[in-house]
């Protein structure tokens, strides 16, 4: 198999606050979901983040991370300042 094809592979898609997103690691903190969904990341703020995958949801927190999947949906909002 090519390394082309290797890496293809390893190319995980997910749709972060409605927009795709193109990623290649299997586990994500909460910290990289908030900077895919704003940027520049505002300051000093909370974010609640809500996940699903094929019906299931889950939700993420500061200092988790998730195992993420092809096709996995987040939802990343402002919870306000910290």
């Amino acid at each position: 198999m090519a390394q082309e094809e290797k890496d293809h592979e390893k190319q995980i898609t997910i749709i972060v606050n409605g927009r795709k997103k193109t990623v290649s690691e299997k586990e994500m903190t909460y910290d990289e979901i908030v900077k895919l969904a704003f940027d520049p990341v505002p300051p000093d703020t909370i974010f609640v983040i809500g996940y699903m995958f094929h019906g299931k949801d889950g939700s993420l927190k500061a200092g988790q991370s998730v195992h993420v999947k092809d096709g996995m949906v987040f939802d990343v909002t402002d919870a306000g300042k910290s």
